[in-house]
């Protein structure tokens, strides 16, 4: 199987079996979108190389001084030109990747003064390791050979409310809110404010879903070739303190 860096290449991605290439199938529709034209009439050659990757830490360090930039009301604004569009439009190599929450105060990029091309963003209520986001983030790791995870939670998370409020709830939203249950009831045994406990645990909760529920992602992580971590997003100041291991 070809490989660039270490990673597989795209072309050979979705011939995996039983590693998530399924739910990445599902969760971008088609191979035309989960290849865009420009990019796939570049794949027949093996003259197509990436920039070579950054380190996870390095990866971790620019999130961390991008988020300092926004707190502090200092932003660059990179990678945000008509050029950058461009020069993105052929392929992407994101860095980095974030599963974070849906919640409309967390816009990812602009909190981590980040621009086009920079971040591959999972997006779901409660910042939940669902089917659909491990497969997307096993393609970003494994094909994007993006070297970061950051599992992001933030403040007052309505999802993680309602599973500490343990009610029935209409339609689908059960089905997240499920998948965060298993947080509350470690944070039940521990002492202090249970809506805080419980957003912390969640996010732990949600990395070590990552890291066991895809040997894709913990292969990588095993080789040094990615690094899973956890942060929590304060609305009001607007900073992202890590969380311990």
């Amino acid at each position: 199987m070809s490989k660039i860096n270490g990673f597989i290449k795209r072309r050979n991605f979705l011939k995996l079996v039983g590693v998530g290439s399924t739910a990445v199938a599902t969760t971008m529709g088609t191979k035309s979108l989960l290849f865009p034209e420009a990019a796939v009439a570049q794949e027949g050659s093996d003259s197509q190389q990436e920039p070579h990757p950054v380190s996870p830490d390095e990866a971790l360090q620019r999130l961390i001084d991008g988020n300092k930039r926004f707190v502090e009301g200092k932003p660059i604004n990179p990678n945000q030109s008509r050029d950058r569009l461009l020069e993105t439009s052929a392929a992407q190599f994101p860095y980095a990747a974030i599963l974070g929450c849906s919640d409309s105060r967390v816009p990812t990029e602009v909190v981590f003064d980040r621009g086009v091309g920079d971040l591959f963003v999972v997006r779901v209520a409660g910042n939940v390791a669902s089917e659909a986001a491990i497969g997307s983030l096993e393609f970003s790791s494994a094909v994007l050979s993006s070297q970061l995870i950051l599992v992001l939670g933030h403040q007052k998370c309505g999802a993680v409310l309602a599973a500490i409020d343990n009610q029935p709830l209409v339609g689908r939203l059960g089905v997240f809110v499920e998948e965060i249950k298993p947080a509350i009831e470690e944070a039940r045994s521990e002492s202090g404010d249970i809506e805080e406990n419980s957003i912390i645990a969640n996010i732990q909760y949600q990395v070590q879903e990552l890291n066991e529920r895809s040997t894709l992602l913990s292969g990588l992580v095993q080789e040094g070739k990615l690094k899973i971590v956890g942060g929590i997003y304060n609305l009001s100041s607007g900073k992202v303190t890590l969380l311990n291991d």
